[in-house]
């Protein structure tokens, strides 16, 4: 038996499920459902989503985070997920990864934020390993002082899954339905979100960039690809669905509220 497969039998199992185009919030509920039904260590990988969408943290409040008349004129979808974390809009130019995984299973790893954060910035120190400027800047992956991919997480009793969404490329109308948050990182320094992220597509190619990935997660995991169309057998059980769209009536509620303190 040759090393490389001895190597591979010490290795964690993960399930790999590739995606393209899929709609982010069919990723989302597929992700909360792996977490808290299945047992098996999951990376999902989206290449773009279908129609440009609006999508926040668990806690988010439309009437902070986006701005509602516009996102309602032009019916722009909102998604509140299942994760903690900030606002995005997410269109056909992001790219998704999603990790999922046993705490025993990544043993060098604290089910607690910071050190999942740690985690991640290190399999990614990988991915853009040559890449000038690349870092994990409080929870943001950066190329120099500019943002590229924004972080969220659930930690769970015995899981937890820490998932990226990657500006590839972005189009500068869709960053106005956005505010600025009252909570910011402290390298932000109040600049608009078109001088604070950049794109990808500047630094890496998208396929590279999914490769590198999957390769990066390949060095800790033995992976096993899986098609979304078996997804049954791995997941079974009931669990309570927390990531939804939210209703006109919501966005008209927020838009009152947002007029109100005006």
């Amino acid at each position: 038996m040759s090393l490389s497969r001895v190597k591979d039998l010490r290795l964690p199992l993960m399930n790999l499920v590739r995606l393209k185009g899929t709609p982010i919030l069919e990723q989302l509920h597929l992700e909360e459902r792996l977490l808290r039904t299945s047992s098996d260590n999951w990376c999902i990988v989206n290449d773009g989503t279908n129609v440009p969408t609006i999508v926040m943290g668990m806690s988010g409040k439309p009437c902070q985070l986006i701005e509602v008349r516009p996102v309602m004129e032009d019916r722009i979808p909102v998604i509140k997920r299942f994760t903690g974390g900030g606002t995005v809009i997410v269109d056909k130019s992001t790219l998704f990864v999603s990790l999922i995984c046993n705490k025993d299973d990544v043993p060098n790893v604290q089910p607690y934020p910071r050190s999942v954060m740690a985690w991640s910035g290190s399999l990614y120190g990988e991915v853009f390993k040559g890449v000038n400027g690349f870092q994990l800047r409080e929870n943001d992956y950066v190329f120099g002082d500019r943002k590229f991919g924004g972080n969220a997480q659930s930690i769970i009793k015995s899981r937890w899954i820490h998932h990226t969404s990657f500006l590839w490329d972005y189009d500068v109308r869709n960053m106005a339905y956005l505010k600025l948050p009252s909570r910011v990182p402290q390298y932000r320094l109040e600049r608009d979100h078109t001088e604070f992220v950049c794109r990808m597509k500047d630094y890496i190619e998208r396929s590279d960039f999914i490769e590198k990935t999957v390769k990066a997660v390949g060095n800790q995991f033995t992976l096993k690809q899986v098609n979304l169309e078996d997804i049954d057998s791995y997941a079974k059980g009931g669990y309570l669905k927390t990531t939804r769209l939210l209703t006109m009536e919501e966005l008209e509620e927020a838009m009152a509220g947002t007029t109100q303190n005006a």
